[in-house]
């Protein structure tokens, strides 16, 4: 599933292959969610910040918060540098 990621200004912007790696992070652990009936989508990145949408089955989980932290050390291993992984609400399509 390719997703149209906002890349807003308020840091620097990512540059092509820095997004490349979150995108592929993402693409990574998305058939173990999707294998539980949920799925996560990248909804933007704002400098430190990787915003992302929990969908299915994710959302009512009671680990949803364990798998974003598994997302998020497996961002900072990736990239080698200390990022947060985001939760946007259902219904946003972007970070803000």
């Amino acid at each position: 599933m390719q997703t149209d990621v906002v890349e807003t200004k308020s840091e620097a912007a990512p540059d092509a292959e820095r997004l490349r790696r979150i995108r592929d992070v993402i693409e990574e652990i998305r058939p173990n969610l999707r294998r539980d009936g949920g799925d996560c989508e990248l909804i933007s990145v704002e400098g430190n910040k990787i915003n992302v949408k929990l969908t299915g089955a994710c959302v009512f989980c009671k680990l949803a918060s364990a798998t974003l932290e598994g997302i998020q050390a497996k961002m900072v291993e990736t990239l080698g540098e200390f990022v947060r992984v985001i939760p946007v609400p259902m219904g946003s399509r972007s970070g803000h």
